[in-house]
């Protein structure tokens, strides 16, 4: 009976599965250690999830007992210190927070205008404009530069007019061995058209001499029947005299 009721009790702990850990420090040196490898990497992939899913700027900054440094942040860790910093320094009231979002961004508006203002600069001064302010220097490392930048440019469009000279000679080089093909083509066509012209031609003409030379004799002269065809009319005309 103490059997029975010792693995029912058994069987309803498997049921409820782990239970509570008590959050208390963990004496065991490698079970703590062991822990906080685990917890650490929770902790670091929870960050980065946060900081995807809500478009949340995260830092994170754990300092293990023996002094080394993990931490994550999808921005720069020493500004969203210095925003925090900002945030935490004026606890009069509710706004503290929005007022000190409003001053972040307009530091980096402020930041993004400085850097406009330099790209235009630049660009001026690539174009060969606003050179009054600029010394001898300055020009000259200005002059550098702008012969690096063409002799990149060069070498780009030299590259591509090769490969374009070599795709136009390969393709020079296709049509005349397609335009030697269809000559050779076409000659072989006229040849035997030519040859059947011959055979039924020739036989067409010999008949005909044939037909012709029943006609002539070997001098030249119709045969004797045209002649025979001659003495018929004579007599006729001999006839008709003796009647008158």
């Amino acid at each position: 009976m103490d059997f029975t009721n010792q693995s029912m009790s058994d069987s309803s702990q498997r049921k409820m599965g782990r239970g509570k850990i008590e959050i208390r420090r963990i004496e065991n040196t490698t079970n703590r250690q062991v822990t906080f490898c685990k917890r650490r990497n929770g902790l670091l992939k929870k960050a980065y999830e946060l900081s995807v899913l809500c478009d949340a700027e995260v830092a994170l900054i754990v300092f293990s007992t023996r002094g080394r440094l993990y931490e994550y942040a999808n921005n720069n860790v020493k500004a969203t210190i210095e925003r925090y910093k900002k945030a935490c320094s004026d606890s009069s009231g509710a706004g503290s927070a929005s007022e000190a979002n409003a001053q972040f961004y307009q530091q980096e508006a402020d930041k993004l205008r400085v850097q406009i203002s330099n790209l235009q600069n630049n660009n001026k001064l690539m174009m060969g404009e606003s050179l009054g302010s600029m010394n001898a220097k300055d020009l000259k490392n200005l002059e550098t530069k702008l012969e690096k930048g063409i002799s990149k440019i060069r070498s780009k469009k030299n590259e591509l007019l090769f490969a374009e000279i070599e795709y136009m000679q390969k393709r020079e080089l296709d049509l005349y061995n397609n335009n030697q093909l269809l000559r050779a083509k076409i000659e072989e066509s006229e040849r035997n058209h030519h040859s059947i012209n011959v055979l039924h031609g020739g036989t067409g003409y010999d008949s005909m001499q044939q037909s012709q030379q029943q006609h002539f004799d070997s001098r030249g002269y119709f045969q004797v029947t045209g002649l025979q065809l001659n003495n018929q009319y004579e007599q006729q005309d001999h006839m008709s005299l003796q009647l008158v």
